[in-house]
């Protein structure tokens, strides 16, 4: 869907700057454009982002945090003399 329509910036767009490291709405209008021209999408493209780095957090936790050669690899520091 089109967030802003100004700058035809789509939750998608949003979406990708949030794995790429946007944390806030600043970040959005530098990369995108997004709420600089008429400022209507700013509460949109802020709840989108929110909810993609959310997603991404959870994503990324549960996608390296738990998996059999993560665990092994931590026993494995455990192990080795510092």
């Amino acid at each position: 869907m089109i967030v802003c329509v100004c700058r035809r910036v789509s939750d998608h767009q949003i979406r990708q700057a949030a794995t790429e490291g946007a944390v806030s709405l600043e970040c959005l209008q530098f990369e995108l454009g997004v709420a600089m021209q008429c400022g209507r999408c700013a509460d949109c493209a802020t709840q989108v982002l929110c909810e993609a780095r959310a997603v991404h957090a959870n994503s990324h936790h549960h996608s390296h945090a738990h998996t059999p050669a993560s665990a092994a690899a931590a026993r494995t520091l455990q192990a080795e003399p510092a």
